[in-house]
């Protein structure tokens, strides 16, 4: 077996089941891993504490399957499928989280279900170098007759791969994907859409909308294929403005409305920091925003960056609140914690010269699960505001 040595005092973050090795962490290499191989971490003494996927291009140069000496094969990536699929059995499989990376013991394998396709997201050297064995695994699962490759996002290059998407397993779906959440239904593009065609992190958050927006004006940006806005229209807004600087996500957005028989809205393709921008200086309000821009720090490197990027937009949200006004807003970025998400809408809050508190803290919903050990799982945070 190929041995990573770490240096003296490295090995701190594995004994508290940290599944990250850093390069900068490691004394020496033993043998010859490539990329995706498996490999032991051992600490400066020779100490065995885990096996891991080794990745020569990431600064994270391997990631822990596990914390005994197991061998890593097809009915490893079997059993642990298995397990998680079992986990979300109680859940709508309509549309699920089936394996959520490190808070299922699979870094870098992510994968949704929608009805009877899994569509899948190896987005590490290890996950990459055992797709046969978790497509086997997938297409395995009871109800499963296709899996389908998003291994499209940015993070592969960090891993010194490239893009990836098709049919992995099973027949094409004669059908278009269509999945029930909450009642309303939601055309899914598998294939073109963002990551995986949906956003079920937030399914819990667009329910807990459509409750508080009776009689309400709402405005939800970066709507992509209309989740948020389609709940407020369910629960008898007076009016949705819905942005999104995507033509094809709002051509979605309103084939979604019209599935379900709700009544228009506006749908606007446009930017949406500019648009904000005009609403502004012409007077506009609106009783409910909903904040939910894409990526803006997908590492800690990029977080000062992201960290103004999200106080302007939360700054003109807050300006373009009624007095009671709630704004629902998020950060999806792995490289802003909690904390500091917190500290940059409480800044937005004070330079818009409003008052305001929070009256929730919203999070993904529980298909996506964070492990204790790894908090940097907990991406997607939110916070309700009302002024």
């Amino acid at each position: 077996m190929m041995r990573l040595i770490l240096k003296p005092g490295r090995e701190k973050s594995l004994k508290r089941r940290h599944p990250w090795i850093f390069s900068g962490g490691i004394a020496r290499i033993e043998g010859k891993p490539q990329l995706g191989d498996t490999v032991e971490i051992c600490s400066a003494d020779g100490v065995f504490m885990a096996v891991a996927a080794y990745s020569p291009e990431s600064q994270i140069r391997a990631r822990v399957w596990d914390w005994k000496a197991v061998n890593i094969d097809a009915d490893f990536f079997a059993l642990r499928i298995a397990r998680a699929a079992v986990r979300r059995s109680d859940f709508d499989v309509s549309g699920v989280r089936l394996v959520h990376g490190e808070s299922d013991g699979l870094p870098g394998v992510v994968a949704d279900r929608f009805g009877d396709t899994v569509v899948v997201q190896l987005l590490s050297a290890g996950a990459e170098r055992w797709r046969g064995a978790i497509a086997d695994a997938l297409a395995a699962l009871p109800g499963v007759t296709r899996v389908v490759e998003r291994s499209d996002a940015d993070v592969r290059m960090l891993e010194g791969l490239p893009p990836q998407s098709g049919l992995l397993r099973g027949v094409a779906a004669q059908e278009p994907l269509v999945v029930t959440e909450h009642g309303l239904q939601y055309g899914i593009d598998a294939e073109h859409g963002h990551k995986t065609g949906f956003y079920l992190d937030q399914r819990d958050n667009r329910l807990m909308l459509r409750g508080m927006v009776k009689d309400k004006a709402v405005l939800d940006c970066f709507c992509y294929c209309g989740g948020f806005a389609l709940n407020a229209l369910a629960g008898g807004a007076s009016a949705v403005t819905a942005i999104d600087s995507s033509g094809s996500a709002l051509t979605a957005a309103q084939a979604n409305a019209q599935r379900n028989q709700l009544p228009a809205a506006e749908w606007i393709e446009a930017d949406v920091f500019q648009t904000l921008r005009k609403y502004r200086d012409a007077g506009r309000k609106f009783d409910v925003i909903v904040l939910d821009p894409p990526k803006f720090a997908p590492t800690a490197a990029h977080a000062e960056k992201a960290a103004r990027a999200y106080k302007d937009i939360n700054l003109i949200g807050f300006k373009l609140l009624n007095p009671g006004g709630v704004l629902m807003t998020y950060s999806c970025s792995g490289g802003v914690s909690p904390d500091l998400f917190q500290k940059i809408v409480a800044g937005a809050a004070l330079d818009a010269g409003v008052d305001a508190r929070i009256e929730g803290w919203l999070h993904a919903a529980a298909d996506h699960p964070v492990a204790l050990n790894f908090p940097e799982g907990e991406y997607l945070k939110g916070l309700l505001c009302r002024v």
